[in-house]
């Protein structure tokens, strides 16, 4: 990945192209290149904001998903969005929900992709094991269903956050602030557009997940990609950039005539 990582204050964000905004939202492990084929796939006619959230340097008194919906709300502050598409995949997409709900008129609209924030299978709230690769890869390799997608960078990348016991603290804390919010009961006040992304194969968060997303946000699409599974932006981009541009353009055609 070549892109500028921009620093304003205590933020490091990816911004690329011009038009309406679409701010990504990466997951546990993930990182900004998670998105690259959405920024290569959308940057020619919208404006890609990719935040770098704080996982592994929270406190660990800190360590929840208010700390980091509180660090995305001070980020959308100090970049002035709004109106914007909201994208999470995996607890990107738990942190995008928590905004929405507290926020809902500055989202257009909402798109989840492998989110946590009903049921989640994962690394959830045991310690990773530190020093030992062969583990991590496994792990890394489970969330994909093609495990050649696991390459050795992206292993190495999260190997070396578990070397840490401070970052796999925060990791395990942040894992069980998210097991604690579950959003059930919350997800019907959601009124804007919403596009529902789904591995078929997903083992984290397995198919009837987003069709419980799909049943209990009221006005949501929910699309299945094949041999796909937590992570369809990475997995199958063509694909996934597809159903999005399809989507939005969609969306935007309702909305010229809704005005």
């Amino acid at each position: 990945m070549d892109y500028q990582i921009h620093q304003e204050g205590k933020f490091t964000y990816i911004e690329e192209g011009e038009g309406e905004t679409l701010l990504l939202l990466h997951g546990l492990f993930g990182a900004l290149s998670n998105w690259e084929g959405v920024i290569e796939g959308f940057r020619a006619n919208y404006k890609v904001i990719i935040p770098n959230l704080p996982i592994y340097d929270l406190p660990i008194r800190k360590a929840s998903l208010d700390t980091l919906l509180a660090f995305l709300e001070e980020f959308i502050a100090v970049k002035n969005l709004k109106d914007f598409t909201l994208l999470g995949n995996s607890l990107g997409g738990h942190i995008g929900l928590l905004y929405i709900l507290k926020h809902p008129e500055m989202v257009k609209r909402l798109v989840l992709t492998g989110s946590s924030g009903l049921f989640e299978n994962g690394m959830g709230g045991s310690f990773p094991k530190r020093g030992n690769r062969d583990y991590i890869a496994e792990r890394v390799a489970y969330t994909f269903y093609d495990p050649k997608v696991a390459t050795e960078s992206l292993i190495d990348e999260v190997f070396e956050v578990t070397k840490s016991i401070p970052k796999c603290m925060s990791i395990v804390g942040i894992a069980k602030s998210a097991q604690r919010h579950n959003l059930a009961k919350d997800l019907h006040v959601i009124k804007a557009p919403t596009l529902l992304v789904w591995g078929l194969n997903d083992p984290i968060t397995p198919p009837h997940v987003g069709e419980e997303f799909h049943r209990l946000i009221e006005n949501s699409e929910l699309k299945f990609i094949d041999k796909c599974a937590h992570a369809p932006m990475m997995e199958h981009p063509e694909a996934f950039n597809r159903i999005l541009e399809e989507w939005l353009q969609k969306q935007a055609v309702l909305e010229k005539e809704q005005a």
